[in-house]
């Protein structure tokens, strides 16, 4: 059948995590993705955080599956031509320099039409048009500019940021989404277009809940959800929440069985209404199904920490997993804090494809994330990442260059 992406061909100007999180996720899903990189160091992911002398580190080979490298000094004027012609050859470029960079290159906007009017040029920047749109950002910079840190952590402490990648990976996803939409319209329209993810507006798509809860507390002056009501103060802006769930279902993480030894012997447990005389009999509070102060959800609001409190009194006699089991037969939502090696460890993961064992020529085996989406008629493979310029040769034959001339290209330092 193929795969979705077939006959799609990227040209990869990117690095470190935001671009090639987009690409890899084109590039599984078929795409013929081509990585240009500079000769000798290639992307700085390689050597960063090396666990292994002189291989690629995980940081790279995480990010960089199915895709093709070419190493290309684009300051040789014969090196500039080269990448004319790939440009002419391919369907979108992708890249996340620091801003202005690409025009720096002699590749604007309005040059790279002149070459191939059906090229779509796709880019991660920090900021979008405004006041910072010059500036430089890293994932943190853009969870706290995103609106993420500000509502993350406990009240009485410090902002926090996540440990999930949402301003790399999480502006990767929607670039990704971009361009597959500007492939689409290219169907109709012929034309090729600029696709823009900043990492502010990504971080902000992903933190909507608290922006609808910052025009709550402008209306309201409380949020009863939240753990300062009803015995605590809400200031001007949306406060952080804790473990609260940030949604109409209360929530919290509550201790287990092991906690004194096991940092995450922990579960998130939700009080959803349409359980609640279930959780009463679970815990064995049969007596609040039917008493006024605790049968209405909205009873339950201004005794939240009273009730996670009595709830974590039942978890603390259970493991995680014996708590998950018996939670789960009365369809009370829940879930266990998971480490990284017991993810590592998840055999079901591995089964679906979601945690994937790869093999490579230096490091050797190594575990990696796998495609989060999957189609049912464009199965994903996750194949290693490439070793620096690896198929130099072999793209630059791809389109039109003899031998002979590649030799000649590698001679004068172009490749």
């Amino acid at each position: 059948m193929g795969k979705a992406l077939d006959g799609v061909r990227i040209l990869d100007f990117t690095h470190v995590q935001s671009g090639p999180t987009c690409t890899q996720l084109l590039a599984w899903f078929g795409a013929d993705v081509i990585k240009v990189e500079k000769a000798g160091t290639g992307d700085i992911t390689r050597e960063q955080l090396r666990d292994i002398p002189d291989a690629d580190s995980l940081y790279f080979t995480m990010l960089n599956h199915n895709k093709r490298s070419v190493t290309i000094d684009t300051k040789n004027p014969e090196g500039k031509k080269v990448l004319e012609t790939l440009i002419k050859s391919c369907d979108v470029l992708v890249e996340n320099f620091a801003p202005g960079a690409l025009d720096r290159m002699g590749f604007s906007w309005e040059r790279i039409q002149e070459l191939n009017p059906r090229m779509i040029v796709a880019s991660v920047k920090g900021f979008g048009p405004g006041p910072y749109e010059d500036c430089k950002v890293y994932e943190n910079v853009a969870q706290c500019a995103g609106g993420a840190a500000s509502t993350t952590g406990f009240d009485d402490g410090p902002p926090v940021v996540s440990g999930a990648q949402i301003g790399d990976s999480g502006t990767g996803l929607h670039l990704a989404l971009g361009i597959v939409t500007a492939l689409y319209q290219r169907t109709m329209t012929g034309r090729g277009q600029k696709v823009l993810a900043a990492m502010q507006d990504g971080v902000l798509n992903l933190c909507r809940v608290k922006l609808r809860d910052q025009q709550r507390l402008e209306r309201t002056g409380v949020m009863k959800e939240y753990p300062q009501y009803p015995n605590g103060t809400f200031g001007e802006a949306v406060p952080r929440a804790g473990n609260a769930s940030g949604g109409g279902q209360p929530g919290w993480i509550l201790k287990c069985k092991g906690w004194e030894a096991d940092p995450n012997a922990y579960i998130y447990f939700i009080t959803q209404a349409p359980v609640w005389a279930k959780i009463c009999n679970v815990i064995g509070k049969e007596e609040w199904a039917t008493d006024p102060e605790y049968a209405t959800a909205s009873a339950r609001l201004p005794r939240l920490q009273e009730i996670f409190a009595e709830i974590e009194r039942w978890t603390m006699t259970k493991t995680k997993f014996e708590a998950m089991d018996i939670l789960n037969k009365y369809d009370i939502p829940c879930g266990p804090i998971l480490s990284m090696k017991e993810i590592a460890e998840d055999q079901s993961l591995r089964k679906t494809g979601t945690i994937v064992e790869v093999d490579h020529p230096v490091r050797g085996k190594y575990l990696t994330v796998g495609n989060p989406i999957k189609l049912s008629d464009s199965p994903t493979d996750v194949t290693r990442s490439p070793l620096l310029g690896e198929h130099t040769d072999e793209v630059l034959a791809e389109i039109g260059y003899s031998p002979e001339q590649i030799d000649v290209l590698r001679s004068e330092g172009a490749i």
